[in-house]
């Protein structure tokens, strides 16, 4: 079977079911959005893409060749931030060599201040309108401030090719022909828990989605949640919570 492109694997989520669920996230760490629960659709998934996307491409001239830093916990955020660098072409770095990229996409408002490239300061929570320290990084884009003013609609200016670079953690390289991973084993339209690693996430909702299926994104452990009830009842089908097995591995 050809191997599919992110993009194109987005772009089959929105013609079988734009509505559907397919990014569920439980924030059980001890942050300030504990207790957070976000679900989206195919259809929200692609709306934050293509703004970021636009972000990116329009504001910051990324592109193929581009390497994009994801300095982020495996949040839902980081989910549309890797998926809006695909769309583009450009490469997603994970893990160590995150903030040496040409951009960075961080919620560390040190490092987004003493980047020497472009970089973007997220703020995690939901409904957040602006980062609260921003101005500690004034050269860096508040992602909660600007990321609403860009269009709904991306065009990439150039697409990947199969060959080019699409992910990068700690070294290791993947190729854009080789990042989508079918995993047989799921089954067709599974619905994955996975409680891991930034890379390993991505990797997975790659699998996930390229199946039809979705994902529900677990970020820390509280021990007051009784966890197999809550995959019970988000009707999950593959839990890969406890494993930390990535993908195609």
């Amino acid at each position: 079977m050809p191997s599919r492109l992110p993009a194109r694997v987005l772009a089959d989520l929105l013609a079988d079911d734009p509505g559907r669920p397919r990014l569920t996230w439980y924030d059980d760490g001890p942050g300030p959005t504990r207790g957070e629960r976000i679900e989206l659709s195919a259809k929200v998934v692609a709306n934050w893409v293509a703004k970021a996307g636009n972000l990116l491409q329009d504001d910051l001239a990324a592109g193929p060749g581009t390497t994009v830093g994801l300095d982020l916990p495996a949040h839902w955020r980081a989910a549309y931030w890797a998926m809006a660098t695909w769309e583009i072409g450009a490469t997603v770095v994970v893990g160590s060599e995150a903030r040496g990229a040409d951009v960075l996409v961080t919620t560390d408002v040190d490092a987004a201040a003493a980047h020497d490239g472009d970089a973007v300061l997220v703020t995690s929570a939901a409904l957040a309108r602006s980062h609260p320290d921003a101005a500690r990084a004034p050269k860096a884009v508040d992602e909660a401030r600007e990321l609403s003013t860009h269009g709904d609609r991306l065009v990439p200016v150039v697409d990947p090719e199969p060959a080019d670079l699409a992910l990068s953690v700690d070294g290791a390289d993947t190729r854009y022909a080789d990042v989508v991973r079918p995993e047989p084993d799921w089954g067709d339209a599974p619905r994955v828990a996975l409680r891991t690693d930034l890379a390993t996430a991505l990797t997975g909702i790659l699998s996930a989605w390229a199946a039809g299926g979705s994902v529900v994104l677990v970020h820390g452990a509280d021990d007051a949640v009784d966890l197999p009830t809550r995959l019970a009842s988000e009707a999950v089908t593959v839990d890969l919570t406890e494993s930390g097995t990535e993908p195609g591995s």
